[in-house]
């Protein structure tokens, strides 16, 4: 019975150690970007089983997104010194009723943020369109999905209202989104109005959305990547819940979810919209996930943001 037991530890051990090395090294990838011109992991259909094997042990490659083009305004490059230095667009808007901020999401970059740009000059906003730490021509190659973007946030807010501008809006897209509701959530900065669209509602939540598109068990694994991923990245990842920092939002907020989202759940977003404190609106698009809203909803889109900004 006692040897019987030690091999049993001993099996047991081996699985444990396995199951934690596979979780380090798919964290590791999942916070920090390869080499831009290395090439992105296909997708499981297009890959080898030698290549499947490969992946699920030591994770995507997933290259440092480059912008891939360029504003049609005329604009001023800026470089920011945050946590990391990062890169920034201005297109300055004449008789400008404001200032918006656009932050991306996550494996994304400021040229994804070109047409909502758009539209907010259209509306009459000067725009500030944000390159995170790791992305685009920004410091680094890592990524926190929005934990220590948080502090770029605030050097934004901090850097346009030193500029003199009072009506300063954050718009963020769902990295970008959490990145601002953290902001707020530590510190006082205040904000005109705030949009978010598709949110998460915990870092432990996004993890398993991601297993369980990929048809995997969340448990113990999604547990073990994110335990990996704040210990290599400088934080406690079960605490990074914008479900939480919602209860300290006091600001106008704006709430946008896209009804097939997979990446998001009703629930999660229902949560969200609860804790806020503040005057909320909540925008909900129909046969659309995790994406661009204005691939098919642009008209919604803006009446919903048009609608919110002239209320507050």
């Amino acid at each position: 019975m006692k040897l019987f037991r030690n091999k049993y530890f001993k099996i047991v051990l081996f699985i444990f150690i396995i199951m934690n090395g596979i979780a380090f090294f798919h964290a590791y990838k999942f916070t920090h970007f390869a080499e831009a011109r290395s090439k992105k992991t296909q997708s499981p259909e297009k890959l080898s089983s030698f290549q499947k094997a490969s992946t699920l042990f030591f994770g995507v490659n997933n290259p440092k997104p480059q912008n891939s083009k360029f504003p049609s305004q005329k604009y001023q490059t800026l470089k920011l010194k945050s946590n990391k230095e990062i890169e920034c667009w201005l297109i300055r808007n004449r008789n400008s009723k404001g200032t918006v901020i656009l932050f991306h999401g996550y494996g994304s970059e400021k040229s994804s943020l070109i047409e909502r740009s758009d539209e907010f000059l259209k509306l009459g906003y000067s725009t500030l369109l944000v390159d995170f730490m790791g992305s685009g021509n920004s410091e680094g190659n890592q990524t926190t999905i929005g934990f220590k973007e948080s502090l770029e946030v605030k050097t934004c807010f901090d850097y346009v209202s030193s500029t003199g501008e009072k009506n300063i809006y954050l718009f963020g897209s769902s990295m970008g989104a959490v990145a601002i509701m953290k902001c707020l959530n530590d510190n006082s900065i205040d904000p005109k109005g705030i949009i978010i669209e598709c949110p998460f509602g915990s870092m432990y939540q996004t993890v398993c959305a991601r297993f369980k598109k990929m048809n995997a068990p969340t448990f113990p694994m999604a547990g073990i990547l994110l335990f990996w991923g704040g210990i290599q990245n400088g934080f406690w990842g079960f605490s990074h819940s914008p479900s939480e920092y919602a209860k300290k939002i006091k600001c106008p907020t704006l709430l946008l979810y896209g009804e097939k989202d997979k990446s998001v759940s009703r629930q999660e977003t229902d949560e969200i919209y609860k804790n806020l404190q503040g005057f909320k609106k909540l925008g909900i698009f129909k046969n659309t996930g995790h994406e661009n809203y204005l691939l098919k909803n642009k008209l919604q889109w803006n009446l919903e943001v048009s609608s919110f900004l002239s209320s507050i």
